[in-house]
């Protein structure tokens, strides 16, 4: 296999930021020797997540073999998801925000057809259903737990507790017609085609509020390997938690 030195669009920051964290692990667990040291298992760790690199590709790369990557990679992801905020503990920082966005996106994975559950059939392919909260800029505040992508985003609102806990701050959202008959301060467009004028006036103003949302869906996406996860489904939260924290470590 032929073998090239290629560059990740991040920040030397980010990868101090990861590299401390797994020194750290490594001194609690009480590590005495690595075949790569925490800067280099950081690296890797980014390669994987900013650029979806392949297990096969970085082995390659960083001269390990395959079963140690994959230990590798799964310490960084699950050290980082361990300092992703709860909904709670982000509630402290969302009551302060004039308003949030909500909305839900599948990060697409490689099921096959009888894997039902998965298959979402707004998208028509298979996923994982992950929401997402907001700022008024459309700074990514909050990613919820992935369910299966057959879960209506409604139904996975609801299940997270996001819904009740945005009623009980009294915090205004804005979200889209996928959350119809949310309740409590959610605010959705008016659903139809034939609206009377001041419904068709309401709709526009309420996209041009929520499509600064997406802005956070393409800070999702630049991280390619939540374009097409390849993981088991079990893992793919802890995966969306680290993304999360190396965004805000970005910021």
């Amino acid at each position: 296999m032929l073998v090239y030195p290629s560059s990740i669009d991040l920040s030397s920051r980010t990868l101090r930021f990861l590299s401390r964290q797994l020194a750290a692990r490594r001194r609690e667990i009480g590590t005495r020797w690595r075949r790569l040291s925490a800067t280099r298992q950081a690296l890797l760790a980014l390669a994987h997540l900013r650029r979806g690199d392949t297990y096969a590709q970085l082995a390659a790369g960083f001269g390990v073999g395959i079963a140690t990557l994959y230990r590798y990679i799964r310490e960084a992801v699950e050290a980082l998801s361990t300092l992703a905020p709860s909904l709670a503990e982000a509630m402290r920082t969302i009551r302060a925000k004039a308003f949030v966005i909500l909305d839900g996106t599948l990060l697409p994975i490689d099921r096959i057809a009888v894997d039902t559950p998965y298959y979402s059939g707004k998208h028509k392919r298979h996923g994982m259903n992950v929401q997402v909260l907001t700022d008024p800029f459309g700074q990514l505040l909050w990613t919820s737990p992935a369910l299966p992508g057959s879960t209506h985003d409604l139904t996975a609102a609801r299940q997270h507790g996001i819904i009740e806990a945005l009623a009980e701050a009294g915090l205004k959202c804005w979200a889209d017609k996928a959350h119809q008959g949310a309740g409590g301060t959610v605010r959705v467009p008016f659903r139809g085609r034939r609206l009377k004028w001041w419904k068709r006036r309401r709709n526009s103003t309420h996209a041009k509020i929520r499509c600064l949302g997406e802005r956070a869906m393409a800070t999702l996406k630049g991280w390619r390997l939540l374009r097409k996860l390849r993981c088991s489904t079990n893992r793919i939260t802890d995966v969306v938690k680290a993304v999360l924290v190396l965004h805000h470590a970005l910021a």
